[in-house]
């Protein structure tokens, strides 16, 4: 499709009549006509308003010329997994996982294989076939080629180490030492916990990104650990295979 075919789908599937979308993106009915009649298309900053509103990439809105992968780790891009900034507009560079709210999460090539490898030998790579196209693309991506420029010299990293301190010194009987946190997107470990009293409430916004792991029990059993974090609190909680019937360990504002 092209740019005027997209924001007809947009504007009609969210509803919007032209001229609530002109008075949306402050420009004239006349405007919008034009942008949908491929006579003009919209310029930079209304793009980005467009792209807001609609919750869609800047190039799902001129018809993807191209096709955007995360420029740490390689993962093609849709818009449901394109990272944001603080502000919460989109970032079309990277994944929520490695990018969130301005923030970049990995700073060690080895520790993002590492986190890659489940995700790849299940899609049918060898853990030598994916660690090789791993090593071989990561250095071309502009994340890796421009890191000294973009780091932060180390300090989310020490966030993480000082979340794993505090979260080891818990103490949580039954549950595994953790060395390691990974970022997580909060639709994919937003589990739905039952209280006391009978509610069922879930802790998670579905679109942040959180630091977390999965933990084996000290003792054996059928139940996984799961840890999830980040700037506000800390989050156990234990559950069977797949996130079944999830149970809430702690909850601790930090």
């Amino acid at each position: 499709m092209n740019t005027g075919e997209v924001i007809h789908e947009l504007r009609t599937k969210n509803g919007f009549s032209q001229d609530e979308l002109a008075e949306k993106v402050f420009v004239t009915r006349q405007a919008v006509s034009r942008w949908e009649n491929g006579e003009t298309v919209p310029g930079t900053e209304t793009l980005k308003l467009l792209s807001g509103l609609f919750n869609v990439s800047i190039n799902t809105l001129l018809g993807s010329p191209r096709q955007l992968i995360c420029q740490c780790c390689g993962m093609p891009l849709e818009d449901s997994i394109i990272s944001r900034e603080k502000d919460g507009t989109l970032n079309e560079d990277y994944c929520q996982w490695c990018y969130a709210d301005g923030t970049y999460t990995y700073s060690d090539m080895d520790d993002l294989i590492r986190v890659c490898l489940p995700h790849m030998t299940a899609q049918g790579f060898t853990e030598e076939q994916a660690v090789a196209h791993m090593k071989k693309i990561l250095p071309t991506l502009d994340y890796w080629k421009r890191y000294e420029e973009l780091s932060d010299d180390g300090q989310f990293e020490a966030f993480k180490q000082q979340l794993i301190k505090e979260i080891n010194d818990l103490k949580i009987e039954g549950m595994s030492r953790l060395d390691r946190l990974n970022a997580l997107v909060g639709k994919y470990v937003n589990l739905e916990y039952r209280l006391p009293g009978g509610a069922s409430v879930k802790f998670l916004d579905d679109g942040t990104t959180y630091l977390g792991n999965q933990l084996e029990p000290e003792l054996g059993g059928d139940r996984c650990f799961g840890v999830l974090a980040n700037m506000d609190f800390i989050l156990i909680c234990t559950y069977a295979e797949g996130g079944a019937d999830p149970e809430l360990v702690l909850y601790k504002k930090r």
